[in-house]
Formats: structure tokens, sequence, C-alpha cells
């Protein structure tokens, strides 16, 4: 169902910081006719946390409407967008999927609940209570390091087993867990990597893809690395790791998207605006960014 290099889109803010729609869509036809083969609204990366729900329903909306416009152009089936839907809050999280599927998203994707840190039995009834008051396929985000709780593999092979549960975006870290919940849930779950620099060991020990960040700067270069992987084809994709991978890492060499955003704007796609408390990368930062940039052939 959802495969290949699927950015995790930036929210694109004009100087004065409210969303800048037109470059949004710009972006989003770049990553499209670039060769990215589903389109992630909302998450982490995209400012999730300050934007607000009429910001947020808003962009969801946008992203589905500029993917079916960029289609229609080019004569081609819209690629898929899984909304960012995911709360600590299990009602605030329905209430965001219940608007992505009337947007037209194609899946919700759901982190586990930060801050509260619910027992594996809270992930349980929270993934549960949202597959079973909407039938839109839900991803499950998995990212300790934000969320502070980790779903086991036990727990997520229990989700597994409701038919609108279809994968996970997996940022524990952990490559076993690959194989792992693959011998859990079944080889037809879908294991999407929430890390670029670990995509390509993800990929070789059954994953499908990848959510990513770098892919809102490369999405070329990130959409080619991923086809090598399916294709077999991991001479290929080494070089394209090779070549990728100090991007991979100065991407996070301040707090995120900080870097991706200068990134962009160095690229000339958006400015780098940010808000609070995300702050402009340091000088440190920006200048591992412009090294990584110019490593990938970028500028």
């Amino acid at each position: 169902m959802f495969h290949g290099s699927i950015p995790a889109l930036v929210t694109p803010f004009t100087a004065k910081g409210t969303v800048d729609w037109a470059a949004l869509h710009a972006f989003i036809k770049w990553q499209v006719d670039a060769g990215s083969t589903a389109l992630v609204p909302c998450g982490t990366t995209g400012e999730s946390a300050t934007l607000t729900i009429d910001e947020h329903n808003a962009v969801v909306s946008a992203c589905v409407d500029a993917a079916a416009m960029v289609a229609a152009e080019a004569g081609t089936v819209a690629v898929p967008v899984i909304a960012g839907c995911g709360s600590n809050d299990t009602g605030c999280a329905l209430a965001h999927m219940r608007h992505a599927q009337v947007a037209g998203a194609s899946a919700a994707l759901v982190v586990v609940p930060y801050y509260n840190k619910p027992s594996q039995a809270g992930l349980l009834a929270h993934f549960t209570h949202l597959a079973t008051h909407s039938d839109l396929p839900i991803v499950i985000y998995n990212i300790p390091g934000r969320s502070v709780v980790d779903m086991s593999v036990d727990t997520m092979a229990r989700l597994a087993e409701l038919p609108t549960i279809v994968g996970v975006k997996d940022a524990t870290g952990n490559l076993g867990r690959v194989s792992a919940q693959r011998a859990a849930c079944g080889t037809n779950f879908i294991q999407l990597s929430g890390n670029d620099d670990m995509a390509l060991g993800h990929r070789a020990m059954g994953g499908t893809g990848c959510i990513s960040v770098t892919a809102n700067v490369a999405p070329a270069e990130c959409a080619v690395f991923q086809a090598a992987c399916a294709a077999g084809d991991y001479e290929t994709a080494l070089a394209l790791q090779d070549r990728l991978y100090p991007l991979h890492d100065a991407l996070f060499a301040d707090a995120s998207p900080g870097p991706t955003k200068y990134a962009l704007e160095r690229l000339g796609r958006m400015t780098s605006t940010t808000r609070l408390p995300i702050t402009p990368p340091s000088d440190a930062a920006r200048a591992r960014v412009d090294a990584a940039l110019a490593h990938a052939d970028l500028i």
C-alpha cells in the first residue's frame, strides 16, 4: 500500500510566521515530480505541535488538493496522502482522523501518545478506539525518543490484527525490530523507516520505504535510492547512502526542522522561518548543512 520515498513534509511559513500556501503548493509539486510515492503533512517535521487546529486541517486539505492537481496536470493518479493525526488526547486524534478522511487522505499517521506516558494497555486502548471509530487506515508512529513510551512488539502484533491498522513508521533506532515485527505482525504489515540514516538496512531487512526528513531537501535522490532498494540494486543504493549520509546527519544538527528549513531556503524553496520553541539553527549547524548539501551535489 505505502512504499518508497515518502517525505515528512515541512510546513512553509512566511517571514511573518503564517502558513505560506503558495510555497506549500509549489513544494508539493516538486516533491511529486521528483518521484515521491506518498506525502505526510502535519507530522513532527511539519511543526504540527505549533499549528492551530484550523491550520492543521487546512494544511492536510491543501496537501490532498495539491497532490490531486499535480496528478491532473500530469494525467496520472494522485500520490496518497498519509495525514499526521496523532495527539496525546485520543479524542483529538480521532477528530484529526475524521477531518483527514473527509479531506481525501488515504491514511492517518498516528504517533504513540506523548507526555502522558501510557502503559501498553493504554496504547492498545488508544489505537483500538481510533480503529473502531474510523475506517481510515492507520500507520502507527513509534518514536520513543519523542513520546518516551515505546510500543512493544507484542502490543503492535495485537493491533495489527485490526483491519485498519496497516503498518508502522518505526523510529526506534533498532533495526532488529524489523525482523521481530515481521514475525509478529506478518509480512504484509507495512514497515516504513522513520530514520533516514537506517533506511538502507531497514529495506534490506524487509521494510518497504521511508517516511523521510531528507526527502524534503533531496526528493529525487531519495526516490532513486528507494527504487534501487526495491529492485535489489544495493550497489546503487549504497552509493546514494554514502552521498546522502552527511545530509541525514546534518538535518538534525539542531532542533528539527530548523536545519531542514535552512537547507530549503538555501535551495530557494521557502523561507527558513520556524515557530517557537523551534529557533533558527546555530552557525555550526548551518555550516554542517552547507557542507552536506555540497557533498550531495545539491548546491
